[in-house]
């Protein structure tokens, strides 16, 4: 996790030091008849200072979850470490599903109906609702009830 760590502030040191400063600083050159405030960029100077403050907040995260463990070492991290290390349980998984396809055309449908045909929305909402429900209660009725 450490190397992680790592990666993380390197990347957010890119982003702030090199990537948003030359950006900013090559603006302003490229146009030295107008005034500085008018030759940045600004869509593309914040939106990489937004991406420097991103990579800051993962690498932050990174390192208080990697104190949190008390500085053990994940298997990723170790070079003694055998593929089996870390195969642990993720989780249960339904194979046989269709309640993720519903989920996902929920906010299909509501985007689409943003942009093009208003009536939609509460159709998403109902798609949305009834998807989660499905998917909550799957095991709860049917073949694979419990």
């Amino acid at each position: 996790m450490k190397s992680q760590i790592g990666l993380w502030w390197l990347l957010t040191g890119f982003f702030f030091f090199f990537c948003f400063a030359l950006y900013t600083v090559w603006g302003i050159l490229d146009h030295p008849d107008v005034p500085w405030t008018a030759a940045i960029e600004w869509t593309g100077t914040i939106a990489l200072l937004f991406l420097g403050f991103f990579a800051g907040l993962v690498a932050f995260f990174v390192q208080r979850m990697h104190k949190a463990q008390l500085g053990v070492e994940l298997p990723e991290d170790r070079l003694d470490a055998d593929i089996d290390d870390g195969e642990t349980e993720q989780g249960e998984f339904s194979p046989w599903s269709w309640w993720p396809i519903v989920l996902a055309a929920a906010p299909a449908v509501g985007v689409i109906s943003l942009s093009t045909a208003h009536f939609l929305i509460p159709v998403a909402a109902g798609l949305l609702i009834v998807g989660l429900v499905g998917w909550v209660y799957e095991y709860y009725r049917g073949r694979f009830a419990r």
